[in-house]
């Protein structure tokens, strides 16, 4: 049978050579700003700080991914998203279990570092998410984009507010909420990510979404040969 392709077109942000250069500016940023956050996170010992500087290096590695399959079928999409669905839930039980043990091993983190890298952070995450906001209703591989992004300028938000807390009580609690809260985030977006990359495999999955895929393959599919005149 002939392929007619009467169906929609994948998401145009999959061609698009400016999603591309978002993508990279956004690589760039967050593997900078991990290195940044880790060593503040060691000078203040701040819990707050070390999941952000893990939540960045998770998004460097995701913005990577994003960028490997973009164009790909939608089968390789969802895969590439569930894959970082789990990324999301791994950070978010490792530094839901970092933080209890902070709570009897833990001292009070240094405000000031807390702040000004906080600050430093929101004002990259906020770009960042400015820059995707027209791309947040793609499918699950952009929608773990986005949400890596809106999830990155809420802990920053809070970052800078334990900074506040730590400052104002002499306490670590403010810094243990703010991790707690940001682990919380990232096993909301991961479920979330993880519930449409399984919706989309599935959809994958049925002869029809195979036919979409051959339609909208890269490779265009060589003419069938004319069929023999009869004598």
């Amino acid at each position: 049978m002939a392929c007619t392709c009467e169906h929609e077109a994948p998401p145009a942000a999959t061609q698009s050579p400016r999603y591309r250069r978002i993508l990279w500016v956004a690589l760039v940023l967050n593997a900078a700003m991990f290195f940044i956050e880790l060593a503040g996170s060691q000078r203040a010992d701040s819990l707050s700080l070390l999941a952000d500087a893990i939540d960045f290096a998770g998004d460097a590695l995701n913005y990577g991914v994003s960028l490997a399959v973009l164009g790909a079928a939608l089968v390789w999409r969802a895969r590439a998203a569930w894959v970082k669905a789990w990324t999301m839930l791994g950070f978010g039980a490792f530094v839901l279990g970092r933080a209890l043990w902070s709570v009897w091993f833990g001292t009070v983190p240094e405000p000031l570092t807390m702040g000004v890298i906080g600050t430093l952070a929101l004002a990259v995450n906020v770009g960042v998410a400015a820059l995707l906001y027209a791309y947040r209703e793609g499918d699950a591989n952009m929608r773990s984009v986005w949400l890596c992004s809106r999830n990155d300028a809420l802990g920053n938000l809070a970052v800078m507010g334990a900074a506040l807390g730590v400052a104002g009580s002499g306490t670590a609690w403010p810094d243990l909420a703010v991790a707690t809260l940001m682990a919380a985030l990232a096993l909301q977006g991961g479920l979330a990510v993880r519930r449409q990359a399984r919706a989309e495999l599935r959809h994958a999955a049925t002869p029809a979404a195979a036919t979409i895929d051959a339609c909208t393959s890269s490779t265009p599919t060589p003419p069938e040969p004319p069929c023999p005149s009869r004598p």
